[in-house]
């Protein structure tokens, strides 16, 4: 493996965590759909693609951080809307206090 495809592996794995505090940072404020979700962590220039995003909401849905509801008025075809539960309301507040701790560190030691 090449240092760029190493250093480009490892990023990845860095923002998959990123990307996930910022699904249930938004998702504690309200209902998030997907499509919105892709535009929001591009807008803060992740480079995501709906092949990552989507099953990453699937997988947080399984780990019981969010659920999903589609409007049944709208159709099978309708946008998937996730909402926080309160076990991704528990990671979300775990996660933030952590990143309290790193980011005095991380201040501290620069």
């Amino acid at each position: 493996m090449k240092d760029d495809d190493n250093v480009t592996a490892i990023n990845k794995e860095i923002l998959l965590g990123f990307w996930k505090i910022h699904i249930l940072h938004h998702a504690s404020e309200g209902p998030v759909v997907g499509q919105w979700m892709l535009r929001e962590l591009q807008r803060h220039g992740y480079d995501v693609s709906p092949g990552t995003l989507y099953p990453m909401l699937k997988r947080m849905e399984g780990h019981g951080w969010l659920r999903s509801e589609v409007d049944p008025e709208r159709g099978p075809k309708a946008p998937r809307s996730y909402f926080l539960t309160e076990k991704g309301g528990y990671v979300l507040a775990t996660v933030a206090s952590q990143l309290t701790e790193l980011l005095k560190e991380l201040k501290t030691n620069s």
